[in-house]
């Protein structure tokens, strides 16, 4: 599709204003505005579930190089409520290229901003923390721009990003011979998530946020992997307490927005970072091994280190600003982590803990 171009804007709540291209149809977004480091990755972010709500900043200057290929998202679709860039391709070269960006964006219906000061936006970003905003493309969602934003900069909520993101149905994915069973809760799961547990053998059936403890056990589980997701983990009471009812049931594992349900199921506290972590380059203490990893991060809560109750002992630690990035259970087999192993983008450091978790799980 031929991505044509409008005036566009973004406004942030503070008054700060960038005004550049738009790509697409004429549209108004409102959402978090927050920024992705990579230098790489595009296809992979847009389509992260993680970033539902958000309005996504590349700090790196060209984006859009190597085109789209389909087999790099994360999801049926882009979540992310809308992208800034300095600079957009119109004509990517790769073997794997199926269409240039600009024209997946207009596909997707993604409110996108061209031909901005990126560097300038990152350090408001980087000085005031995550603010919410508003992106508008063409004349008249401009001029809609201010009261729009005025009165959603005062909410707080997060509530129905996962919703918005998560499956609606039970399906099924079956590895070569189908051991063990894992049960995946879909707050917002990556592909890339699935397709390293199915690579490791594990047979998977992905069910809803909003499944009981009843219905997991129903289909007669090997263990539970709670999935990564937008938004604040205390949107999901529900969630919460079905991961409660299954402590000392099934071995667990949690992975970002899953990591933070299981801390506060077994009675850890959660708290909203100033900045976030996104990107593919936090570096993470392994305490156990003594270790340093590289790492890829897109959150913007965190567990309270010094809540996890007695029986947790943390596992990895934020080496850039101390918070906790990982725990265990000192007598049941239920341990997460805060960062991403699958990466999809980012480095691959961390990609053996689902085959150690998985091996855990052997008699």
């Amino acid at each position: 599709m031929i991505a044509t171009t409008a005036p566009a804007s973004l406004l942030l709540a503070d008054g700060t204003r960038f005004d550049g291209e738009g790509i697409g149809y004429e549209a108004l977004a409102l959402g978090e505005a927050v920024f992705f480091t990579g230098m790489t990755g595009y296809e992979e972010a847009l389509t992260d579930p993680s970033y539902a709500g958000q309005i996504l900043t590349f700090t790196y200057p060209m984006i859009g190089n190597y085109g789209v290929s389909g087999r790099a998202a994360q999801h049926e679709r882009a979540c992310v409520a809308g992208a800034v860039a300095k600079r957009i391709s119109r004509h990517p070269s790769h073997h794997e290229s199926v269409g240039d960006l600009p024209g997946w964006l207009v596909e997707q219906r993604v409110p996108t901003l061209d031909g901005i000061d990126t560097r300038a936006l990152t350090i408001v970003l980087r000085e005031h923390g995550t603010i919410r905003a508003a992106l508008a493309v063409g004349e008249n969602a401009i001029a809609k721009m201010e009261s729009a934003l005025a009165p959603y900069a005062r909410e707080t909520s997060t509530a129905g990003l996962v919703a918005d993101v998560a499956t609606r149905q039970i399906r099924t994915i079956a590895a070569a011979d189908g051991s063990p069973h894992i049960v995946v809760i879909d707050c917002g799961v990556k592909r890339a998530i699935l397709r390293d547990l199915a690579a490791l053998g594990a047979r998977l059936t992905v069910v809803p946020y909003s499944v009981s403890r009843e219905e997991i056990l129903g289909n007669e589980p090997d263990a539970v992997v709670i999935s990564p997701g937008p938004g604040d983990p205390t949107d999901l009471p529900g969630t919460i307490a079905t991961l409660k009812g299954l402590l000392g049931e099934l071995p667990m594992f949690g992975v970002c927005l899953g990591h933070q349900l299981l801390a506060l199921a077994c009675g850890a506290t959660t708290f909203k970072l100033p900045y976030g972590h996104r990107g593919g380059n936090q570096p993470v203490k392994d305490i156990q091994h003594d270790t340093v990893l590289i790492t890829a991060h897109n959150h913007g809560y965190a567990v309270d280190g010094p809540s996890l109750p007695s029986e947790l002992e943390a596992t990895m630690v934020n080496l850039n600003d101390g918070t906790n990035e990982g725990f265990r259970h000192k007598t049941l087999r239920v341990s997460a982590v805060q960062f991403h192993p699958e990466a999809s983008p980012g480095p691959f450091d961390a990609r053996y803990l689902f085959a150690e978790w998985l091996s855990s799980l052997k008699p």
